[in-house]
């Protein structure tokens, strides 16, 4: 179960029904929003290029939701803070043990809740990269 706070910009993933990882997160920033619901991962692809975005690197990418991902990001220092294109942005290495355990325990037993609004933001997190 991975469970994503946009207000609180973090990620709780439990394992086994018992909560095993805590992270920070970046969602969509300024008019590009992160779906909320729930989702299961529709696919997974451990090097991916955006093909919308410049070519962005988005290691690690568990698709869940049309064009939206959880995925990696190099932009690390904007973690904890709305600034994405409305993807789910993890430090790699986080990126990489999640992308492992929805290997493992495959994707249709994986569930994605993502719930809250964007928090406010300084102007120095407001750029989307």
């Amino acid at each position: 179960m991975v469970h994503i706070d946009k207000s609180s910009q973090r990620m709780l993933v439990a394992v086994d029904g018992r909560p095993a990882y805590v992270w920070p997160v970046s969602t969509g920033a300024g008019g590009f929003g992160t779906p909320t619901g729930h989702f299961r991962p529709r696919w997974m692809a451990r090097s991916w290029f955006s093909t919308r975005y410049y070519g962005s690197p988005m290691p690690y990418s568990i698709f869940f939701h049309k064009g939206y991902a959880i995925h990696g990001t190099n932009y690390i220092s904007r973690l904890g803070g709305p600034a994405s294109h409305g993807c789910v942005r993890l430090h790699p290495g986080n990126a990489a043990t999640l992308f492992m355990l929805v290997q493992r325990y495959g994707m249709g037993n994986t569930t994605i809740a993502i719930t809250g609004g964007n928090p406010r933001y300084r102007m120095s997190r407001a750029r989307a990269y």
